[in-house]
């Protein structure tokens, strides 16, 4: 067996009026990314994870945000498209361990619906799938509520 580990990590402005959605909900929120496509900063992490674990790249080699074909799209499709990847490489997800960082709103609500999300788009079960949120106490671009950012860590494996 062969192993490898992965980290990602991705950032977006947060703007007024715009659909807020992190690991696949759509959470009500004033505020939501600016993004190409959907904006959820937390599967393009998972991706880049995934992506860079089986040295495949990153996010933006794949899914360039200057395709008309990405515009808008959901990001549970990217990361489905990364999974196929893997398995065409021979890997298969162990794991993904994720946080995002962000003032407001509260998450703890909707953790376990992305959760499930990840793991239905990743093709793994929920036990494989990890995600946590937390403030930045007010400090930095997501305490002064202009973006959010999540890291991602993953474990691939190669039978």
């Amino acid at each position: 067996m062969e192993f490898r580990v992965g980290q990602g990590y991705d950032v977006h402005a947060l703007g007024e009026g715009l659909r807020l959605v992190l690991g696949g909900v759509e959470i009500p929120h004033t505020k939501g990314c600016i993004a190409h496509s959907d904006g959820d900063v937390l599967i393009h992490a998972i991706c880049d994870a995934l992506l860079g674990a089986a040295a495949l790249g990153d996010i933006g080699k794949h899914f360039p945000d200057t395709s008309a074909e990405f515009a808008g799209i959901d990001s549970r499709k990217l990361l489905a498209r990364v999974a196929v990847l893997l398995g065409e490489s021979g890997y298969r997800i162990a794991n993904i361990d994720s946080t995002v960082a962000m003032q407001r709103p509260k998450l703890r609500p909707y953790i376990d619906a992305m959760r499930s999300e990840i793991a239905r788009a990743a093709g793994v079960t929920l036990d494989c799938v990890s995600v946590k949120a937390t403030t930045t106490e007010r400090l930095g671009f997501e305490g002064e509520e202009r973006g959010v950012s999540a890291t991602a860590v993953c474990l691939i494996v190669k039978d």
